[in-house]
């Protein structure tokens, strides 16, 4: 069982990948990448005791790199052939959600806030942690019952309703034509009780994980483009920003300097297939 992991690799054959001998490992197909998110953000936050966020901020981004050099599929200096298996694909995201994180960004938090949810992340399961670095998002419309919904400023409609759970917060957020609505009156109008039931919904699942989680978290209801709509939009990948052009396909532009996920997998790729 143990014989893997001292023995001499076998030479790899001609036309294999650079990392041949990576994939014969068992660390491959056993890799756990929740857990090993989880256990990256506790390593990341208890550095943060001794070292500046920025040190810790290239600690992570080196550690992603060398993983995806070692267990990737990829020919040298080819970013296009780059290939993350099954195992290892969701790890890069959670280290991007990782670094935009309360835990890691403290742009607006006081000591108390940054401690106490750093507190929380390191006695907190695997679960729970996940939830912390990477929130789950719902979305609530006419056209079905509630969908899982990617975190992502797309995701962002006039027409919907957002239920975004980061643990700390739960927050319901209403599109801008949901609003618009709900400010008329139409949910009081019994004409219009598929609507009432659309408004309910959201506050309702929000209800029961309030209900089951301790410390329970802050309530927050807001509207699309209101004060209050940061508490959503500052968690969502800005894949449209102010200096996006937007070609209709829906979502909402957020104002940030952050790079989006596309662009933060496009320099990733770039370095780990360097020689």
């Amino acid at each position: 069982l143990c014989g893997p992991w001292y023995n001499p690799p076998a030479p790899p054959k001609e036309g294999a990948p650079a990392n041949f001998d990576a994939h014969q490992s068992p660390v491959r197909s056993s890799f756990d990448q929740e857990a090993a998110a989880v256990l990256s953000a506790r390593m990341a936050v208890h550095q943060t005791e001794t070292d500046e966020v920025a040190d810790v901020l290239r600690w992570v981004d080196r550690s992603l790199i060398r993983l995806c050099a070692k267990f990737a599929e990829y020919r040298v200096d080819d970013p296009s052939s780059f290939r993350l298996s099954a195992e290892f694909s969701l790890y890069p995201q959670f280290m991007f959600h990782l670094r935009r994180s309360q835990f890691l960004q403290l742009f607006n938090s006081s000591p108390d806030e940054a401690a106490y949810y750093r507190y929380v992340l390191a006695r907190e399961n695997t679960t729970n942690s996940l939830i912390m670095i990477q929130p789950t998002l719902l979305s609530y419309s006419f056209n079905g019952p509630p969908q899982a919904a990617l975190l992502d400023s797309e995701s962002v409609r006039p027409d919907t309703i957002l239920l975004l759970d980061t643990f700390f917060h739960v927050v319901v957020f209403h599109g801008e034509t949901i609003a618009a609505w709900r400010e008329q009156g139409y949910h009081e109008q019994e004409e219009h009780a598929a609507f009432r039931a659309l408004l309910e919904a959201p506050q309702s699942d929000a209800q029961l994980i309030m209900d089951a989680r301790f410390p329970v978290p802050r309530y927050i209801v807001c509207d699309q483009h209101k004060s209050e709509a940061r508490f959503l939009m500052a968690k969502l990948n800005p894949s449209q920003t102010h200096n996006s052009n937007l070609d209709g396909g829906g979502g909402t532009q957020v104002n940030t300097d952050d790079v989006s996920l596309r662009v933060f997998m496009e320099h990733l790729m770039k370095l780990a297939v360097q020689p």
